[in-house]
């Protein structure tokens, strides 16, 4: 058995790829692990790991870059999403919005399960986010979110990766960086590359010691 790595796009993991000598595709397998190429969004990520998710993995780790709602955690900084929750999926009553739990329809939040001591995980901090079909850049729907969720962080992908995995048992975690603070959009405030290399950094590490 091994792990399952799988990130939105390649950029993400491309320093991760590198160290291991591995050249762009959708999905490369080793011996060590195997890594996944989703493509951007809940659909596609949910389609991607339809096919190839399976018991032979002993973890699903999803790496990504995130927003962050808290001016606490700093651009650049490596957090554990340990709950996220579709933050669309539900209806409008009026100002009111009703989650699919309030509609009976299922479940909006879930959770990463998994029963792993390693010392690379301790020291991040752990975090509430939320998934999203568009990324928030209005500060009135900004403080509505806020109201209603209390995230920490956002991105495109997580809750649907923890979705699937309980669908199918499998351990998973969710670890991303912090590249921007959800506000209105302005790429100049944006730390992608530092993102990316922490995240990066930090996956080296847990991949070699785990």
């Amino acid at each position: 058995m091994k792990p399952l790595i799988i990130a939105a796009t390649w950029p993400e993991i491309a320093p991760l790829a590198a160290h291991f000598r591995l050249q762009e595709q959708e999905m490369w397998s080793t011996p060590d692990f195997d890594l996944l190429i989703s493509g951007v969004g809940m659909t596609a990520t949910a389609f991607a790991l339809g096919r190839h998710l399976s018991p032979k993995y002993n973890l699903v780790l999803n790496l990504g870059i995130a927003g962050s709602f808290k001016p606490a955690l700093s651009l650049g900084e490596v957090v554990n999403v340990v709950q996220d929750e579709f933050a669309e999926l539900g209806a409008e009553d009026g100002d009111a919005f009703l989650n699919i739990d309030m509609l009976g329809f299922g479940t909006s939040t879930y959770t990463a399960f998994n029963n792993i001591l390693n010392e690379e995980l301790t020291h991040l901090p752990r975090v509430k986010g939320i998934t999203v079909n568009t990324t928030h850049g209005n500060d009135i729907a900004i403080a509505k979110v806020i109201e209603r969720l209390q995230p920490d962080t956002e991105s495109m992908e997580g809750a649907a990766v923890l979705y699937s995995c309980q669908q199918t048992s499998n351990p998973c975690l969710q670890i991303r960086a912090i590249s921007n603070y959800v506000e209105r959009r302005n790429r100049d405030n944006w730390k992608i590359g530092l993102a990316i290399k922490n995240l990066n950094d930090w996956a080296i590490r847990f991949l070699t010691n785990a």
